[in-house]
């Protein structure tokens, strides 16, 4: 029902319902009547929806009202089995208690709001610990509200069940229990790494017992369990014989309590350690669990169909999913045309174990289009016309007939929408300054579309006669975009202006740079989706005291840059976003140092120090993350005004660069 609405919505009302809570929906002021019967089928039955990852990138800070308008938009796209991971930390806690463990032990145990989807994927404890008792309370209300919504819209939630994952001091209480560590996890410290209850261990089945009892007694259970060992760590063996026994035992253990269960795993670790993966570990794993009982989330389908790979996972059922965005990142990507073929291919080639579609993305913010996209395909008769798609698509965010909407559409369907996402997309504005290149994996900002096409759309939106609050936000991730991409021409000419030591040239372009990052700055801070001061200030709201506000704003500067420990870069700007406050105090900061410093270096008549600089940028952002510099949670500025300002400003520029 919610489908049918939504597709009247879409396409009779030109209207779009965002899955920000924030934005308004505009309706017609008439509502238009239906001449005939319009009827579309789903393709398939199961549509997921959700991340672990997402409720750290995204919705660590969320309360009912954000969840309440998502759960909406969750249904008018037609997704029924939800990853609903709320609040598990209570149960946990009861469970812990039970085997002997005291409040302290507990609660150190867990990691930071933020960081709890790597707790609840076993690859860290500890991390920003002890959590609050007052977070874990509130969390297990809201998560009561979530499930019942989502029941009442006829959803199927997949709750957790237990993996094996164990506090390290459970071998004080239980010293002969087979507990073993699962490594080191990135690049953190050895204290922070996770422990594994071996499951031939008697003391297995007893905890996911005491583990579904209490979740099914809180929480109720629609017989789905999300559960995943070894993500991203190494079992204990890999000899294919441990690995089918491990499943048996894991769904075994399930079953005993609810006769109903399905075991639902994602299937990133076929993906992300295919070599040590194996055919043969991997057809040992699945096989090892009846058929139809065990779902597999095809993980990454954008990059890699592992169904392909694996003879349809050796028959046990699949769901298709795009994945698209990782760590919130707001690139503008995703190969529309690619994901049309793609889905369709296996919608008719897949095989009768393909049962379902969903989107496993880490982080909202960016490129909806992709997600809807995805979502009504599962309701096309077959190929679908993705130009024709796109068109409608612009009908729908801005209320109808706009020449330059459509023209500008059609632009980034063949530009920003004809690329790929992937792992650490970024505009170089948000790698740490370099002369050359960029800094790391985390923020790679190639793009092989010519930027200049882009200034197109940017002028034909500026052009578009609509006011709808999809319509400012398209307007400005577009413009962000746009500059953040000249914004490597500019880092170029500073740098040959630094190879030929002009220093003329080079004061000029640096500049430039730090003026076009204060620009970015200005044009994201007139959009209430584009800001770090909501981030953080959601974040702080849910604090009962003063030192619980501080923990918590700590925990929300962390994951958006330094990421991890001190001292330890693997995942630094892994969740980098292009936000107003961060584009100015943080990126726009170490770039400004950058500038001055080589500056300073040349007229002194030595070579760049990038050893100097390094240690002086890493202090800075350790000194950012901890710090309580304030940021506005509330949007100012004419969005649009500001967009023509700007590309008044830079068009000219942008036209006459190379890409």
């Amino acid at each position: 029902m919610a489908v049918g609405l939504n597709y009247y919505l879409k396409y009779f009302c030109y209207t779009s319902v965002s899955w920000y809570s924030k934005d308004k929906i505009f309706l017609p002021a008439k509502m238009p009547a239906i001449k005939e019967t319009v009827r579309h089928e789903a393709r398939c039955s199961n549509r997921f929806m959700l991340n672990y990852c997402t409720f750290g990138y995204t919705m660590p800070w969320w309360t009912w009202k954000e969840w309440e308008r998502f759960i909406d938009w969750m249904a008018l796209n037609g997704i029924n089995m939800p990853l609903a991971i709320t609040g598990q930390e209570y149960i946990w806690y009861e469970v812990w208690k039970k085997f002997g463990l005291n409040d302290e032990q507990i609660r150190d145990y867990f990691v930071g709001p933020a960081y709890l989807p790597w707790h609840r994927m076993a690859n860290l404890d500890h991390w920003e610990g002890p959590l609050p008792m007052s977070w874990l309370s509130s969390q297990v209300e809201l998560q009561k509200k979530i499930l019942k919504r989502e029941r009442e819209l006829h959803m199927k939630p997949v709750l957790p069940a237990f993996a094996g994952h164990v506090p390290e001091v459970l071998k004080t209480k239980y010293p002969g229990a087979k507990i073993t560590s699962l490594g080191e996890w990135s690049d953190f410290d050895q204290e922070y790494q996770s422990y594994f209850l071996d499951p031939f261990d008697s003391l297995f089945n007893p905890i996911q017992k005491t583990f579904l009892d209490e979740q099914t007694k809180l929480f109720g259970t629609d017989n789905i369990y999300g559960t995943d060992p070894f993500n991203e760590v190494t079992p204990p063996s890999w000899e294919p014989d441990y690995l089918a026994n491990v499943a048996k035992i894991i769904y075994t253990s399930m079953t005993t309590v609810d006769p109903k269960a399905l075991w639902l795993q994602m299937t990133w670790i076929f993906y992300y350690n295919r070599k040590n993966w194996t055919d043969e570990r991997i057809k040992a794993y699945l096989r090892a669990v009846p058929q139809d009982k065990l779902l597999l989330l095809d993980y990454y389908c954008d990059k890699t169909e592992v169904w392909k790979t694996t003879e349809s996972f050796y028959g046990q059922p699949y769901l298709w999913c795009y994945l698209g965005n990782f760590g919130g990142n707001t690139m503008m990507s995703g190969d529309l045309k690619e994901v049309e073929e793609r889905m369709e291919n296996t919608f008719r080639n897949g095989g009768n174990n393909m049962w379902g579609i969903g989107s496993t993305l880490e982080g909202f913010g960016i490129n909806p289009v992709m997600y809807e996209y995805v979502f009504e395909k599962a309701w096309s008769n077959g190929k679908v016309d993705v130009d024709q798609w796109v068109s409608n698509w612009a009908r729908r965010r801005y209320g109808g007939d706009d020449e330059n909407a459509i023209k500008a559409w059609s632009v980034l369907l063949h530009t920003t929408y004809a690329e790929a996402a992937g792992v650490g997309r970024a505009t170089l504005t948000n790698s740490r300054p370099v002369l050359k290149d960029f800094q790391s994996w985390t923020t790679n900002p190639l793009i092989k579309y010519d930027n200049r096409e882009l200034l197109k759309a940017w002028n034909l939106l500026n052009k578009a006669k609509r006011t709808t609050d999809v319509y400012e936000f398209d307007l400005v991730i577009v413009a962000r975009q746009i500059l953040g991409n000249y914004f490597k021409n500019v880092r170029d000419e500073f740098a040959d202006a630094y190879a030929t030591k002009n220093i003329t040239r080079l004061t000029q372009s640096g500049k430039e740079m730090i003026e076009l990052m204060n620009d970015m700055d200005t044009i994201l801070a007139s959009n209430k989706n584009s800001l770090v001061g909501d981030w953080i200030a959601s974040a702080m709201t849910l604090g009962t005291s003063a030192a619980e506000k501080r923990y918590y704003e700590r925990d929300a500067r962390k994951i958006l840059t330094v990421w991890g420990q001190k001292g330890r870069q693997q995942l630094v700007d892994y969740a980098n976003r292009s936000w107003a406050g961060l584009m100015k105090t943080y990126y726009g900061e170490r770039w400004k140092m950058f500038v001055e410093d080589v500056i300073a270096d040349i007229k002194n008549g030595k070579a760049f120090d990038e050893n100097g600089f390094s240690v002086k940028v890493k202090e800075f952002e350790e000194k950012w993350a901890e710090g309580n510099n304030k940021f506005t949670p509330s949007p100012k500025g004419n969005t649009l005004a500001i967009s023509k300002l700007l590309y008044r400003k830079y068009a000219a520029r942008i036209g006459e660069s190379k890409n």
